[in-house]
């Protein structure tokens, strides 16, 4: 199966939720930080009320900005990429050849599929998503992720 894909910061953003579970907690942190400070505000505790809502934005808003910055200052991020997808690999190449990956499935340490990707763990902190959007069909999403699940097992959960 071929794949062919522009890679976007939500892309990493996926995998980086997938891989790391602090990430999966800054929402609920930066909520109940929220909450505690307009309890503060309703107990007229203005200023600290204040100080905490603009800190809570501050943290749910921080990771989308650091994935955001990260994606711009990586060399080949943003670049095209196409993947051939075989019984035991997945090659993925940028169409202007400057980054290669070889990625033997029943080698991987894990797989997770999100809303709009499947995310292909490397190892602790490593990832390679693979967008739905870079399949021809929904029918080749079931066999990418059939294939996953033959050589992986279920997904992770994330």
């Amino acid at each position: 199966m071929r794949l062919r894909w522009d890679p976007v910061p939500a892309d990493w953003a996926d995998g980086i939720r997938a891989t790391v579970p602090f990430a999966r907690r800054v929402p609920w942190f930066a909520a109940a930080f929220g909450v505690f400070s307009t309890v503060l505000l309703v107990l007229g505790q203005i200023s600290p009320g204040i100080f905490g809502l603009v800190c809570a934005a501050i943290i749910a808003g921080l990771p989308a900005v650091a994935v955001r910055r990260a994606f711009r200052r990586d060399p080949v991020a943003g670049r095209a990429v196409t993947a051939e997808v075989d019984g035991r690999s997945v090659r993925m190449m940028t169409t202007d050849g400057s980054a290669y990956s070889d990625l033997e499935l029943a080698g991987l340490a894990g797989w997770v599929e999100t809303e709009r990707a499947f995310v292909l763990r490397t190892g602790p902190g490593g990832f390679h998503p693979v967008p739905g959007r870079a399949f021809d069909s929904a029918e080749d999403i079931d066999r990418f992720r059939d294939l996953l699940e033959r050589l992986l097992g279920p997904a992770d959960r994330s």
